[in-house]
């Protein structure tokens, strides 16, 4: 028996890096899985956008373990399209136990520089996307009443604010306080949420482009707030993150709730 199985997960950012896996890694333990990306989708992100080929690896890896996937290709800002995935995936899996509410973007620069729409797709995406997550599953959840667990990927951002990130700061700190309240109104229905707070993860996201490091080498005094602790390894790999995912996913956890659970090499603690 795996430490999921029979329960079913919704993985948000599921095309590649740490939501894929999340998506493997939850699979791999017995659960089937709802996956969506938002695929082929321009950006003026300094890193390639997930693609669908990407999303439709991640569904014949899923498919290869033995478990069923049900996908689309979805903005998470598109609350109507989402629910629809979600109540589609939940009506052809069963259920619906479990949340990872992990799709997000990156972008830098310091905070009276950003446009006024680069802050806005952040927070729309970072934030309202976490809640358009959380919106349409808890409903399925509670009617339910099989309990489970919500993820919510947030960052050392989300505890530490961190330099040229303002705005990818502010929204990854609501959603801890999202979460927070989440794990509040939930807790009669035995749902537990949590945030997972990643540093460095070797990702196409994670990875510095050219437009970060722009920005430290403009602003040398930045690099003391980005210290860390452990350098072995020096950088996460979305492995490292779907391990703690697990975990918060399993009954393991099953007295863990609002809790902010860091893998973060330390860098919270500098």
């Amino acid at each position: 028996m795996g430490r999921v199985e029979g329960k079913v997960a919704l993985i948000t950012g599921a095309a590649r890096g740490q939501g894929r896996a999340e998506a493997i890694r939850l699979a791999e333990e017995g659960a089937d899985v709802i996956i969506c990306d938002i695929c082929d989708s321009p950006t003026a992100l300094d890193y390639p956008p997930a693609t669908s080929d990407e999303l439709a690896e991640t569904v014949d890896r899923v498919e290869k373990l033995g478990r069923r996937a049900v996908s689309a290709t979805v903005d998470v800002r598109d609350l109507e399209t989402l629910d629809a995935l979600v109540r589609r995936g939940a009506a052809e899996l069963g259920r619906l136990d479990i949340v990872v509410a992990n799709a997000g973007i990156v972008s830098w620069g310091r905070f009276w520089e950003i446009s006024v729409e680069r802050w806005q797709a952040m927070i729309d995406i970072n934030l309202t996307g976490v809640f358009n997550t959380l919106r349409v599953a808890a409903p399925i959840m509670i009617d339910a009443d099989n309990g489970g667990s919500i993820i919510c990927t947030s960052s050392t951002a989300g505890i530490k604010s961190l330099p040229g990130q303002a705005h990818y700061s502010a929204a990854k700190h609501g959603v801890v306080g999202l979460a927070k309240a989440a794990a509040i109104e939930l807790a009669p229905y035995r749902i537990r949420v949590n945030t997972v707070h990643p540093w460095g993860v070797d990702t196409p996201m994670g990875r510095m482009g050219s437009e970060g490091a722009k920005v430290f080498e403009d602003n040398p005094s930045y690099q003391s707030a980005m210290g860390q602790y452990w350098f072995d390894p020096p950088i996460s790999q979305p492995e490292d993150i779907a391990d703690a995912v697990l975990f918060l996913a399993s009954d393991e956890s099953r007295t863990v709730t609002g809790t902010q659970l860091t893998v973060d090499h330390g860098a919270t603690k500098i």
